[in-house]
């Protein structure tokens, strides 16, 4: 009996309509017919593109079971496409001019003080309507404000010696080509494309970094994971730590732990974002995490964002606040009910003493400083 291949078995059913018929065409054994037709059709294991896993296969069947189509289900493996991303952004950082040394223009600074400029959930991409929300809200007015919040912020800072760029993650609105909340899909309201918030979202921490390293001696960097931009944070840090690679008077903590920490004196800073602890529960993970740091300092303080609003309590391990946003608010939180103020502040730190002062800066005082 001939051998038949899989494609001429196939055929053979298309052309008679069931098996039976089909084993009678090529004149084979129906029971032989059904086993070949039935290993043919088994289903086989799918690889997913890197960067996917599978989840399921669908599979539609006529009345004798025969499969007639399969859509083979994947998702983003969310890890892996981490990795990927860490990946790319070391492949580019090889292409990348580091930034030159900038020269300060002021000559005197305050080696016990540290100035912490707290930014946090600015939905850098995001589109709000001032008649639904309150305040407008699209990639200029939020690249505008936060350039003359922090030429604000700086002026009025005392002159310290070491200034953190503490951004507590949601810098940016969404994570990808699609303008989507990365763990649940909910639909969001962005103002333009991915490429052009990537685009700004550079341009404009590389600008306040320089404006902050004319004021300061040292300038420490924080890009924080956000439950809305956990993969844009990672080439956020990474790309930026290339970029001032040869610039000694900038570092930038490039931790994959969203938990972050530094040491000033007898003083220690903590910040998290706020979305996998919350201020009632985030002194001991900090104290754990960084046990050393704990242990050598007296005052230390906890900084979170997530929320949008202003929260402060002190524990038995440090005085945790949670800190309000800059941006407008979408029409997600509107319709929901939750509102808050617009603010950011800058916090100063002694080395001896712990905080010292602070500064709270609005987007009306922003606006009125302007038109002054």
């Amino acid at each position: 009996m001939p051998r038949y291949s899989d494609d001429e078995i196939l055929a053979a059913y298309e052309q008679a309509g069931t098996k039976a018929g089909a084993a009678r065409l090529l004149d084979m054994d129906e029971r032989g017919y059904k086993r070949r037709f039935k290993r043919i059709n088994k289903p086989k294991e799918y690889q997913a593109p890197d960067g996917y896993y599978v989840k399921g296969v669908s599979t539609l069947q006529d009345a004798e079971g025969n499969v007639k189509v399969r859509w083979v289900k994947t998702d983003l493996d969310k890890e892996r496409a981490l990795e990927l991303m860490r990946e790319v952004v070391s492949a580019m950082a090889s292409e990348i001019q580091p930034e030159r040394a900038v020269t300060r223009s002021i000559s005197d600074t305050r080696a016990d003080l540290l100035n912490c400029y707290i930014l946090t959930d600015y939905h850098l991409g995001m589109y709000a309507w001032g008649e639904e929300t309150g305040a407008d809200w699209d990639i200029q007015i939020a690249e505008d404000l936060l350039v003359d919040w922090f030429a604000i912020a700086i002026e009025q800072a005392p002159p310290a010696k070491v200034g953190i760029f503490a951004q507590l993650g949601d810098f940016l609105h969404w994570d990808g080509m699609d303008a989507v909340t990365p763990t649940s899909n909910h639909l969001l309201d962005a103002d333009t494309r991915f490429q052009l918030v990537v685009r700004v979202a550079i341009r404009v921490v590389r600008r306040i970094i320089r404006m902050l390293l004319d004021k300061h001696e040292r300038v420490h960097v924080i890009m924080g994971e956000g439950n809305h931009d956990p993969a844009s944070s990672v080439w956020l840090r990474e790309l930026m730590h290339s970029l001032y690679a040869e610039e000694s008077r900038v570092t930038v903590d490039t931790s994959v732990d969203p938990y972050y920490c530094y040491e000033h004196g007898k003083t220690s800073l903590f910040f998290h974002h706020g979305h996998k602890r919350k201020p009632k529960n985030v002194d001991h993970v900090f104290a754990s995490k960084f046990r050393e740091v704990f242990g050598r300092t007296q005052f230390s303080y906890a900084h979170l964002g997530h929320l949008h609003n202003n929260t402060s309590e002190e524990t038995n391990l440090m005085e945790v606040e949670q800190h309000r946003t800059l941006a407008s608010p979408d029409a997600y939180a509107v319709r929901g009910g939750w509102g808050s103020g617009r603010e950011a502040k800058v916090i100063t730190y002694h080395a001896e003493y712990g905080q010292t002062g602070r500064i709270t800066i609005s987007p009306d005082m922003v606006r009125d400083a302007k038109d002054a």
